[in-house]
């Protein structure tokens, strides 16, 4: 190997190993958030993360082990950010008011930190299974947050599981809208579309 071709190989310092996958994983939710899901490879993570394939494969075995290590981080991250989200006090004789808040709140965190979001609510049809059914798992745990809302407000005859599903759909499909398009869909638009429905659930 000449000196000019070991010149332009990107030398990767050596640092505990924790460290490097953290950086890889820093490297492929960047390449995510700016170019979309399908520009994801172990050849754009080392470009992102300024290193060669071999220490990207030193560190994960593969596209799907790392991705699925990025998922589980993000995945964290941002179902503590969901449950901090929501309003601290409900009051059963006023879900228009809670539910209010709790949008403007979620509208806030997806716009705080949209790459985050992004992995999670913009996956493509071609994500690896397992981290497929990582995030099956963790919709089926904010389901259950869902339905104890639920359940508070409307009491125990409420079918709480199929509104729970319910309430995810549109909060995971507003997500979408706020990452794609982001200047036609805001907090006080949806607010005002739920509010007459809330409203009229709180006089049953």
């Amino acid at each position: 190997m000449t000196t000019a071709a070991r010149a332009r190989r990107p030398y990767a310092a050596r640092v505990p190993i924790e460290v490097r996958r953290e950086q890889l994983l820093d490297a492929a939710l960047a390449v995510i958030h700016r170019e979309g899901h399908r520009a994801v490879n172990i050849d754009a993570i080392a470009r992102e993360a300024g290193v060669t394939r071999p220490v990207v494969y030193g560190a994960y075995d593969g596209l799907g082990p790392l991705l699925t290590a990025l998922l589980d981080r993000e995945q964290v991250k941002a179902f503590a950010r969901l449950l901090a989200a929501l309003p601290d006090v409900a009051d059963p004789a006023d879900p228009a008011g809670f539910v209010a808040d709790a949008v403007r709140r979620l509208v806030q965190m997806v716009r705080e930190d949209p790459a985050t979001w992004r992995i999670i609510l913009l996956s493509p049809e071609g994500m690896p299974e397992q981290v497929r059914d990582r995030v099956d798992a963790d919709r089926m745990r904010t389901v259950d947050v869902f339905a104890g809302l639920v359940r508070e407000f409307l009491g125990p005859k409420a079918d709480s599981e199929v509104l729970a599903h319910a309430l995810l759909g549109i909060a995971e499909h507003f997500g979408r809208l706020l990452l794609t398009e982001p200047d036609r869909f805001d907090a006080e638009r949806l607010v005002a579309a739920l509010t007459p429905f809330l409203r009229a659930i709180g006089q049953r």
